[in-house]
């Protein structure tokens, strides 16, 4: 009986650009997380009040009513 082991050889190293892209693309995550939960994108409570007080003052009569008997 012979047997045959076959090694494979791993080379860990080389281009790290996969770990580069999932670093920038954790960090754009978290950006857009904190823009659209905390930032200006969040659209939460509006300090935008609009106070619509319209009194109508009408015009003063002109002519008098004429006097009861």
């Amino acid at each position: 009986m012979d047997h045959e082991h076959d090694t494979v050889v791993v080379d860990s190293g080389g281009s790290s650009s996969g770990m580069i892209l999932g670093i920038i693309a954790v960090v754009v995550l978290l950006i857009a997380v904190w823009y659209f939960a905390l930032g200006p994108g969040a659209g939460g409570t509006s300090t935008n009040t609009t106070n619509n007080n319209n009194t109508i003052n009408p015009p003063a009569a002109t002519e008098q009513a004429p006097a009861s008997p």
